[in-house]
């Protein structure tokens, strides 16, 4: 591993990061949980950099999203715990920087540039371009629901005790 390589894992967590401090503060949660968003986004995006662009591992988007988000959701479990908040709280804004947008931006482009033009090889192209895109943007959308779910349906008493706890403060 290079130096250039290490440094732009990191990069592209710190920028995750900064995403996820702007989805976070919409939804006004604890300031603890702005921070851990922070840190579960930088991780995730950092894994899913790392897992893509690794010259011993070279995975494919979806599958690295997949890993990534279930690391997130992993981590998200006892730092909910921890601040007594729902692991959703902080897991979810830390998996939006990972949504494929461009992926869902050249599939539109691609259909709507395809119901324009009369060239038939054009057309072909701008189909599979379509179909490639989209089925990317599905697969990706998917991998982080799957990914993001599986820590709470394997860790489901303890994923849920955040919120018992929350309650019975409430309660006081």
């Amino acid at each position: 591993m290079t130096t250039e390589f290490i440094t732009a894992t990191v990069l592209d967590g710190a920028f995750a990061a900064i995403a996820a401090i702007g989805f976070a503060i919409i939804s006004n949660p604890p300031r603890k949980a702005i921070l851990i968003s922070a840190f579960l986004a930088a991780v995730g995006h950092g894994l899913r950099y790392f897992l893509m662009h690794s010259d011993m591992i070279a995975m494919n988007i979806s599958a690295a999203s997949f890993f990534a988000a279930v690391s997130i959701g992993l981590l998200a479990i006892p730092f909910a715990k921890a601040i007594h908040c729902p692991a959703e709280v902080f897991s979810f804004p830390s998996l939006l920087p990972m949504i494929p947008g461009m992926f869902a931006y050249k599939s539109i482009l691609a259909i709507t540039q395809f119901m324009q033009t009369k060239d038939e090889s054009a057309s072909l192209k701008l189909l599979v371009e379509f179909c490639h895109n989209g089925a990317t943007t599905i697969f990706v959308l998917f991998a982080l629901v799957v990914g993001a779910a599986i820590p709470v349906f394997i860790f489901h008493r303890q994923s849920f005790t955040a919120t018992r706890l929350l309650k019975k403060l409430v309660k006081r």
